[in-house]
Order: C-alpha cells, then sequence, then structure tokens
C-alpha cells in the first residue's frame, strides 16, 4: 500500500520541525526528556521552547503521522509518554532540511543593546552594571556551550550537534568580544552633560 503523502509539511513553523528533529535522534523521549536537550542543545543557537509549545509540537507531529507515542508500562513507577519519530516523519523532515529555500537572516534581539541605545535615560554607572553582568553571564553560556560540546564528542550520531555547537561556542566568543568593546565605547563616552531627547538629532 503506498504511503500516504501529507502536503500539509511545508506549513508547519519551525519550532515543528526543531522538535521533531529532537526526535530524529536514537531513541524514543518524555516530553520532558525533550525539554532538558532542548535547554542542553537548541538553545545555543535557536531558541528552547516551552514545555507547553512541545507537547502542542507533539500533539501536532503525531496528527499528522510524524511521531507516534506510547505510554510506559505498569513496571514504571508513574506513567509516561514516550516518542519517536516515524519513517514518515522522518522523510518530511529530511525534505525539510535539505530544501532549497532560503533559510531567511539570522532574528536579532539583544535587550542590552536595546538598553543601550536608551541611554540617555540613565546613568552611566547603571549601564556599565548592565554590560559587566552581561559579560558574566556570557561566560556562563560560553561553558555550559563547551561542556555541551565535550558530550557531543565522539558520538558518531551527533556529528553535525558538534558542528552546531562549535559555531556557538565562536558565537558566545565573538559577544564577549563585542560587550567589552561596548565596555570601552561606555567609557568615552561624556556621562555628566544630560540632554532632553526632544534635543538631540533622531539617529538614522
Amino acid at each position: 500500500m503506498p504511503k500516504k503523502q501529507d502536503t500539509r509539511h511545508g506549513q508547519l513553523p519551525p519550532t515543528a520541525w526543531a522538535v521533531l528533529g529532537l526526535l530524529s535522534f536514537p531513541g524514543e523521549r518524555t516530553g520532558y526528556e525533550l525539554k532538558k536537550w532542548a535547554d542542553a542543545s537548541l538553545r545555543f543557537f535557536y531558541w528552547s521552547p516551552a514545555i507547553s509549545q512541545i507537547y502542542a509540537e507533539l500533539r501536532r507531529l503525531e496528527g499528522l503521522g510524524y511521531a507516534s507515542s506510547r505510554r510506559s508500562g505498569p513496571e514504571e513507577p508513574r506513567t509516561k509518554r514516550q516518542y519517536a519519530i516515524t519513517e514518515t516523519g522522518r522523510e518530511a523532515l529530511a525534505e525539510w532540511a535539505s530544501g532549497t529555500a532560503d533559510s531567511g537572516p539570522p532574528v536579532l534581539k539583544h535587550p542590552l543593546v536595546l538598553r543601550i541605545w536608551l541611554g540617555h535615560l540613565a546613568s552611566p554607572e547603571r549601564l556599565r552594571e548592565r554590560v559587566e553582568l552581561h559579560v558574566a553571564r556570557t561566560e556562563g553560556e560560553l561553558k555550559e556551550a563547551r561542556d555541551a560540546l565535550a558530550r557531543a564528542e565522539g558520538i558518531e550520531e551527533w556529528s553535525y550537534p558538534q558542528v552546531a555547537l562549535r559555531w556557538s561556542e565562536r558565537q558566545q566568543l565573538a559577544e564577549l568580544e563585542l560587550a567589552r568593546a561596548m565596555l570601552a565605547d561606555l567609557a568615552r563616552v561624556p556621562g555628566t552633560a544630560r540632554q532632553h531627547p526632544s534635543d538631540t538629532p533622531t539617529p538614522g
């Protein structure tokens, strides 16, 4: 019997493909395990969806026949639902991952830079504190990315995740360089005179 082809997969949001991608690696996983794995991998280069989003996408993927689930047996102390990718789901994911459509530009939303842009409304000391806090946080993110990379090394199935995590390591290093350069830039900004926004030209 020929496989049923579903033309709706092209309309799936990127989060659905990310969740299906987590299922494409060997083994079955619960929604909670998928969330933990997203926190330890996806967030370094994409983002980590909320647990409610993960379960919503799992329901959608199961409805499309891209994922299947089963409840754990009576030997488990608590009933769990394990999810796995189906052959149809793997084919759809492979088609999406190797598609020719432009992936689009990265979307940058940097809350710290937004606050710096509004620095005329804040004290120079407070701005510097925020950047220093960002440096410390980024150093922590860099360590976690390196820890994730160390866990992935030597595992053949994770060869491509290693490539993504190496990019993440370099991205965090670049973020540190940018933040430290921002501290130097702030040190050169006169912090004594306060101007009202209406007295300054509109930035281009």
